[in-house]
């Protein structure tokens, strides 16, 4: 489980801050726990995604070595998230 704070990679988002993690009721009016993510390139963009059982691929990022093999090599195909991750991980000298 992520915790508040946690900067981590949404397939959804890119890289995003978990802003908070809460309960909101469900249609079944059951409390379900949720990631309130944050994107870390648009402060704008929010999103939250039930911590158990959820769709959308949320990892931690990767390491700074794998950022920077990444980086040296860039396939010329890849999405646009990906590429602000590595960006990210090589700026903010992120370690895992």
């Amino acid at each position: 489980m992520f915790e508040k704070k946690d900067i981590i990679f949404s397939e959804a988002l890119g890289v995003c801050r978990v802003a908070e993690v809460t309960k909101l009721t469900a249609k079944s009016g059951e409390q379900v726990m949720y990631y309130g993510l944050r994107s870390m390139f648009d402060d704008k963009k929010i999103s939250y995604i039930p911590v158990e059982h959820h769709q959308v691929i949320l990892r931690p990022l990767i390491s700074a070595e794998e950022a920077q093999r990444l980086s040296d090599n860039m396939p010329e195909d890849m999405d646009e998230l990906r590429k602000r991750e590595i960006e990210y991980v090589l700026t903010h000298k992120v370690k895992n």
